[in-house]
């Protein structure tokens, strides 16, 4: 019984912490965070901040091209909400 005891005590606080790990692990990757510490290579979109809004839907916050857009991702396709053009939001 001691033995079941201290393979418990040592083994649940493993597995405790490779499900944070994976799970702090696959938000980088879904953010598109790079993983190594290098430099991150210049692209032409960016993706600032993103809300999920239920399975499958999620509003998103772009830059392109010196303006940030709010659009709308959702199974069906990427609608175009507002832009910093017209005023209608701020990101701060």
């Amino acid at each position: 019984m001691f033995e079941y005891i201290l393979r418990l005590l040592i083994l649940l606080p493993i597995i405790g912490g490779m499900a944070w790990g994976s799970l702090w692990l696959w938000k980088r990757v879904q953010m598109g965070v790079p993983l190594v510490g290098g430099a991150a290579k210049a692209r032409a979109v960016e993706m600032v901040d993103v809300l999920p809004l239920g399975p499958g839907s999620k509003l998103a916050v772009v830059e392109f091209a010196g303006q940030r857009i709010l659009v709308a991702v959702s199974r069906n396709g990427i609608t175009r909400l507002a832009d910093d053009a017209q005023g209608d939001f701020h990101v701060d």
